[in-house]
Parts: structure tokens; sequence; C-alpha cells
């Protein structure tokens, strides 16, 4: 039997997991909120947008599972010298809140389109 080759290391998948998480929450949420505003009879793109800048800092946490095993890892690398965490840590941080940043951008973009059509 041949063994499964693994294409993305555990690091590389775990990146693309925390970016993908936190911009499909920040997408995710915007877009149910707008459908709640249809249904409220509210302006549905400036609750999206609301909505969208609200909870980027929401959206990284969940993609990283949670801060409390990340601050765990932090103090780990800190007082135990072990930089490789503390750097694989600050990795998944920033890709979270680019993936976070990069949902909110989307969404401004379907805002940006929706005034557009309406003027």
């Amino acid at each position: 039997m041949r063994k499964r080759v693994d294409i993305l290391s555990a690091f590389t998948s775990n990146i693309i997991y925390n970016f993908l998480i936190s911009f499909g929450v920040i997408v995710g949420a915007s877009l149910l909120a707008g459908i709640g505003a249809l249904i409220n009879d509210h302006p549905p793109l400036r609750c999206m947008f609301e909505i969208a800048s609200s909870i980027k800092i929401w959206a990284v946490a969940v993609a990283l599972g949670g801060t409390f095993s990340t601050f765990e890892i932090l103090e780990k690398g800190l007082f135990r010298g072990e930089i490789r965490s503390i750097v694989k840590q600050a990795v998944y941080v920033v890709v979270a809140v680019i993936g976070a940043n990069m949902g909110y951008g989307f969404i401004r973009l379907i805002q940006k389109c929706g005034e557009s059509m309406i003027k």
C-alpha cells in the first residue's frame, strides 16, 4: 500500500483554515443580517456594513479557535524560549486579521455595487 502524500503541511493548512474561517464569519454573518434587515423592513446594505465592521475582532477569535489556546502557546513561547511557536501563532493571528479585513472589504464592495445600482 502506498502512503498518502500530504501536499500541504499542517502549518499551511491551518493558515488556509484561519483565513477562510474569518472571511466566512464576516461574509456569512453580514449576508444573514441583510436577510434579517429585509424581513424587518430595514435597509439591508447599511445593516450588512454595520455588522461587518462590528464583528471583525470576533471573526479573528473564531478563526483562532478561542483566545486561551493562543495565549497559552504564546506564554509557552515567551517563558520557555520556544520562538517557533510564537512565530506560528503570530502568523495565524495576522492571517485571520487579513481574512476578516478581506471579508469586510467584500461586504463594502457589495454595498458600493448596491449603491451604484440604486443611483
